[in-house]
């Protein structure tokens, strides 16, 4: 006869409590919207299958997800589950909103030719479960975040939050610096250049060291080298944030008016205002950061 020397096997609040309702929400939306496109909506180009990547990478990390808390897999991985949660969910609600404008901006159109209307009829469909699907993840971050005086992961914090949405915003810079933006022209913009990339890998690194729990190093201040590393990022996107427009947009060395000849979606103007309008969101991303992050304290083990 067995005896059972712990507590049950399956643990029902993975799929029960109001984030696991959000999560089985998220499975259900995602598998809607990608089996949709794939089924008849239909995609192409870059945008479409940066769409589909996200529908169909957001579902599968969330099944795992939803699998490994349900059986209390979870407790074998050597990483801290609940940063890596939260990071995960943060990044998913980015990607989904991201893919729920794409994909009706460059697929859905009203009228019937010369898709047809079923086509029609199931790109829309597609879309409303990609809102859905946004939604869902959303609300995952707001059920998870961290409340005032709650001991919780770093990355349910705003400053851990932060840190996700610095490192999204930055590929979204690099997507528009390597289209055509005419950055090696001049040595102060290759220094702009230099900025984002240490401050995107710097950031991940941050990321990854809270996900896998190591953030109690012993012969390292992690918690204090974050503070001061994001007081360096604001001062490196202040230097980007005026260097920037200057060697873009200044009459000296380029253009303060978009020129009429540039060809839309290959114009090195618009990847420049592109690059300017970011560099200032993760500026501000990154004061924000600085002002929470001395107000937190690290916990690897949740």
């Amino acid at each position: 006869m067995m005896e059972s020397t712990g507590g049950p096997y399956l643990n029902t609040a993975a799929v029960t409590s109001p984030v696991g309702i959000a999560r089985l929400l998220q499975m259900t939306f995602g598998c809607t919207t990608f089996s949709l496109v794939a089924h008849q909506g239909g995609f192409s180009a870059a945008y479409g299958t940066f769409c589909m990547f996200v529908w169909t990478f957001c579902f599968a990390i969330t099944v795992f997800i939803i699998t490994c808390e349900f059986t209390h897999l979870h407790s074998c991985l050597s990483i801290s589950w609940g940063n890596f949660t939260a990071a995960f969910a943060m990044l998913a609600t980015l990607m989904s909103v991201t893919a729920a404008v794409i994909y009706p901006l460059y697929f859905v159109q009203l009228g019937c030719y010369p898709i047809g209307c079923e086509v029609r009829d199931f790109r829309i469909a597609a879309s409303v479960f990609a809102g859905l699907l946004f939604v869902a993840y959303a609300a995952e971050v707001f059920l998870t975040r961290a409340k005032p005086g709650q001991v919780t992961s770093y990355m349910a914090t705003v400053s851990g939050l932060l840190k996700i949405v610095q490192a999204f915003v930055a590929c979204i810079i690099f997507g528009a610096l390597v289209n055509d933006s005419q950055y090696s022209k001049h040595v102060a913009t290759q220094w702009c250049v230099a900025v984002y990339s240490f401050c995107f890998v710097v950031t991940v690194v941050v990321v990854a060291f809270s996900v896998t729990g190591k953030t109690a190093l012993p012969w390292f201040p992690f918690e204090r080298s974050v503070v001061v590393y994001t007081l360096g990022a604001v001062l490196l996107y202040v230097s980007a944030a005026v260097i920037w427009p200057v060697f873009c947009f200044d009459s000296k060395y380029g253009s303060p008016r978009r020129p009429g000849a540039c060809a839309k979606g290959k114009c090195p103007w618009d990847s420049q205002l592109v690059v300017a309008i970011f560099t200032y969101v993760n500026l501000l991303l990154y004061v924000v950061d600085l002002a929470y992050s001395q107000r937190i304290r690290f916990v690897s083990h949740l």
